[in-house]
């Protein structure tokens, strides 16, 4: 990551420079702002802490969240388009699961110490 020179027009203290210079790009901006704007669905965060515990299909994702399998399936397309989830083939049936990045290990997390709920056994 190349760290561009900024110069503030006004200096209240010599770290504001640094700061700015050292804010994430916008495109990180940008994906966190994406991931935390899908999770603000109380649907999509449901079915996303779901997903970060199992593999799962619609009919079994729809049954647990007590949903139409329609309304998960346009969950899950914009979880997915936000690469918080992934999903696989198996045979006819798609499995879909959360993605296996760092960002969603640490929304996980986070899910859980505010919730104050732990992973099931």
């Amino acid at each position: 990551m190349e760290i561009k020179k900024i110069l503030l027009p006004h200096q209240h203290n010599s770290r504001d420079n640094r700061i700015a210079e050292e804010m994430p790009g916008i495109e990180t901006i940008t994906a966190v702002a994406d991931a935390m704007n899908q999770l603000g669905n109380p649907s999509r965060l449901r079915i996303f802490w779901l997903l970060c515990h199992c593999e799962e299909c619609v009919i079994n994702i729809a049954a647990a969240t007590e949903m139409s399998s329609p309304a998960v399936s346009h969950h899950l397309k914009l979880l997915k388009d936000a690469g918080l989830i992934t999903a696989t083939r198996h045979g006819k049936e798609m499995y879909y699961r959360a993605a296996d990045t760092d960002m969603v290990l640490k929304l996980h997390h986070t899910i859980e110490e505010i919730a104050r709920i732990s992973c099931p056994s």
